[in-house]
């Protein structure tokens, strides 16, 4: 039922305004950016209790507010360009009713609410944050406007990926040179993801002259770029195991890899259009899904 306000002029009930605002926001984006920090914590619970709930949960709680934070914030400065691309006109915020002021506050309130959850789990996990909130602005807002910068966008997802990591890391051990090694491999991993993003994006891009490494470079370079460092990854993937960094079986993994590079050889003799970088997004998601799966449950026998 719609309520009226004290002015006589209706308003939405709270079940309608809940959904134009959840309907603005990327769930399977914010999903995906969970499994990062969520594996660093449990590579540094070597032996996790039930006292570690309470603090895992507030990682998790947290990290999801930052999150949707950064996309949001990405959403919000890019607004005016999102509007002028096809493929993206139809999702944008104001097309779900909210307006650019309102999407304003509700982005700078889950970073006020986020840093609060990741003050309370040390100064050195709230640090990482801020890190992370800081390479995101630089990233997305227009003064700064990373994104549009060639290679020094791709930095950035590299120095975001190994922060991300090393959030979750930083929950039950210091950061030490294991956490980082491990955390390059989910890196390149990022910036291969970034950069196979470009390329989706590259038409409303150019049009909306967005200088990202697809524009500048090609998109056909640019998948080369992402394949390359989708390779570094699965390189680090096998050393880490093989010098026992990652427990051994782990190397295995690397059988999965030759299915990767088939998707990519389907996706490159489709013209690298919107639509097939996105189903080769969809399926490499599950793909390393399946190895985050993989290390959850070798962590597991080594308890």
């Amino acid at each position: 039922m719609t309520n009226m306000n004290s002015s006589g002029v209706p308003t939405p009930p709270a079940k309608a305004v809940a959904h134009r605002y959840l309907s603005s926001l990327r769930p399977q984006d914010i999903l995906v950016l969970q499994g990062s920090p969520l594996l660093g914590a449990a590579f540094a619970l070597r032996h996790p209790t039930v006292q570690d709930l309470g603090p895992l949960v507030m990682l998790m709680s947290a990290n999801v507010l930052l999150v949707t934070h950064i996309f949001m914030l990405n959403d919000w400065s890019g607004l005016t360009t999102d509007l002028a691309d096809a493929n993206k006109a139809a999702r944008v915020f104001t097309s779900r009713g909210v307006g650019r002021g309102e999407m304003g506050v509700l982005t700078a309130g889950l970073l006020v609410l986020s840093l609060l959850l990741f003050s309370r789990l040390g100064p050195i996990t709230l640090g990482l944050s801020l890190a992370i909130a800081t390479l995101s602005a630089l990233y997305s807002l227009p003064r700064f406007n990373w994104k549009g910068k060639p290679l020094l966008n791709s930095v950035t997802h590299l120095a975001g990926g190994i922060l991300h990591f090393l959030l979750g890391y930083s929950l039950g051990s210091a950061v030490d040179r294991r956490g980082v090694a491990i955390a390059i491999f989910f890196a390149l991993i990022f910036v291969a993801g970034h950069l196979t993003q470009e390329i989706r994006d590259h038409q409303g891009d150019a049009v909306n002259g967005i200088r990202t490494n697809a524009v500048i470079f090609g998109p056909r370079r640019t998948f080369a770029a992402s394949l390359i460092f989708f390779t570094m990854a699965q390189v680090i993937l096998l050393l880490l195991a093989l010098g026992r960094l990652l427990p051994l079986p782990l190397a295995a993994l690397i059988a999965l890899y030759p299915v990767q590079l088939y998707w990519s050889r389907e996706t490159l003799k489709e013209g690298l259009t919107y639509a097939s970088v996105s189903r080769l997004q969809a399926r490499y998601r599950v793909l390393y899904a399946v190895i985050g799966l993989a290390m959850v449950v070798a962590l597991l026998r080594l308890q």
